[in-house]
């Protein structure tokens, strides 16, 4: 799960199948590589974008004070539920900066109840773009390989799995399918929904968005690690963006030769049921693993975090 703004825009396109994509949009033109000024300049106008628009002093101010809340949490040894939250209970517990699940909302949604079938007879023709090749290692390059093909072609070509980690349809827009998701009003300024489609053995590894997370688990299970926001201390992060950070340590099979301080690091793991939500207060870490063919959807809210709720001099002057 990437954060707002997180649009897959490879510069590497690799074929995945013998059937024909003609219909598919063409590869993303080459252009001039940015120099380092450029570079820094344009990482720099986006940092001060992001700030502007979570109405922010600055994004690394945000940051901070979130690693600063995460240091007076309690301990997590598990996951708590919460049926059907009205908007102020959810809002009081986010507010508390701890991941929980609801449950009885996005299991009424017609998503929910749509099926494979249905989705590819009824929307194969939009054009999606699949992560292809080993997506973990490369998770934060931003060349990382993809695919363009339709829909269909892709949930026909994983019907069929073969050896290695199956194509993945992750963070994508696919606006043909807002109306079947009826997002509750929970979060300030939320972001567009991002759809999450592939078979069992897709993987988001490890890594944080600094952003407050609403994602909704539509059909399959996913199972889930979080760490707190300030035991990045203990992940060796490295800054993709100032909003996202990934990690190189894997929970699942966890190296602590190569990552000593890693057990230092405080996890706790969930699984997502279908119909079931999950709230990922922002700066938390967490891994996300298909144990079965799953669908999911998310959206960031790019606003303040709820944790820091009237954090004196965050917020920028109205």
């Amino acid at each position: 799960m990437l954060p707002s703004g997180r649009t897959d825009a490879p510069a590497k396109i690799q074929p995945m199948s013998s059937k024909p994509t003609s219909h598919a949009p063409p590869p993303l033109a080459a252009s001039r590589p940015a120099t380092a000024e450029e570079a820094a300049a344009a990482a720099q106008a986006r940092t001060q974008r992001d700030a502007v628009v979570r109405g922010v002093t600055s994004i690394a101010a945000m940051r901070d004070a979130i690693r600063a809340a995460s240091r007076t949490l309690p301990p997590v040894a598990e996951v708590p539920r919460v049926h059907r939250p009205g908007a102020a209970a959810f809002r009081a517990r986010a507010a508390l900066g701890l991941p929980f699940l609801v449950t009885g909302v996005a299991d009424r949604w017609p998503l929910a109840g749509l099926g494979v079938a249905a989705l590819h007879a009824d929307y194969g023709h939009l054009q999606v773009r699949a992560r292809v090749g080993d997506y973990i290692e490369t998770a934060f390059a931003p060349d990382r390989a993809m695919e363009d093909l339709a829909l269909g072609d892709y949930l026909d070509l994983v019907a069929h799995p073969g050896a290695g980690l199956p194509p993945y349809l992750g963070n994508l827009e696919l606006r043909a399918l807002n109306r079947l998701c009826h997002w509750p009003t929970w979060l300030e300024k939320m972001g567009p929904p991002r759809f999450w489609l592939g078979p069992a053995g897709t993987v988001t590894p490890l890594h944080c968005d600094y952003d407050d997370n609403l994602f909704a688990q539509v059909w399959g299970t996913k199972r889930i690690f979080l760490a707190p926001p300030h035991h990045d201390a203990f992940l060796y992060p490295k800054e993709a963006n100032a909003i996202l950070s990934g990690s190189p340590f894997d929970p699942e099979a966890p190296d602590y030769d190569r990552f000593p301080l890693a057990r230092q690091a405080s996890l706790v793991a969930c699984t997502v049921a279908p119909g079931e939500m999950l709230y990922v207060p922002a700066g938390w870490y967490h891994q996300v693993r298909a144990l079965t063919f799953s669908l999911s959807s998310n959206r960031w809210a790019r606003a303040v975090p709820a944790v820091l709720g009237e954090a004196a001099g965050l917020r920028r002057p109205a």
